[in-house]
């Protein structure tokens, strides 16, 4: 049985070598995924269906190459759970464009999947590594003025 930190590693991992396809498989049936510093403030993922669908690249996917840094996995006294520091480096390898993006994973991983995770991490920083900051900012605005901010 894979523990947490097993399971964590294949997760930014999988993520840095593109298995899209297998991530979705870490995680149980039904489960609960937020990323508390969304700026957009997405709903909860909480089927294997809907992390498949958050997983698929889209074509305006730009192309990043990147590898999991700087991890340091606390263990907690509940060892279905860990906090995992970590930052994805790499560069967009259609600008050349070299990025540092850093996050904290709360993962609850039962029976070798994962059930719970709260990933926060700098959505900022990840806009701009894909060079979408601008369409994030106007989107955060629209989202402000349909709200009477």
């Amino acid at each position: 049985m894979p523990s947490p930190r097993d399971v964590f590693l294949a997760l930014v991992n999988g993520v840095a070598d593109g298995r899209w396809d297998e991530l979705p498989s870490l995680y149980a049936e039904q489960t609960h995924v937020v990323h508390p510093f969304d700026p957009l403030r997405q709903p909860a993922l909480r089927t294997r269906d809907e992390l498949r669908k958050h997983f698929t690249p889209t074509d305006a996917t730009p192309r990043l190459r990147r590898r999991p840094a700087n991890i340091t996995i606390h263990e907690t006294t509940d060892p279905e759970v860990i906090v995992a520091e970590f930052e994805y480096q790499g560069t967009n390898t259609d600008t050349g464009e070299p990025f540092a993006v850093p996050a904290i994973f709360v993962l609850r991983v039962r029976n070798g999947e994962i059930v719970e995770s709260r990933d926060y991490f700098d959505h900022l920083s990840a806009a701009e590594a894909r060079g979408q900051l601008k369409e994030l900012v106007a989107a955060v605005e629209a989202r402000s003025a349909t709200r009477g901010r």
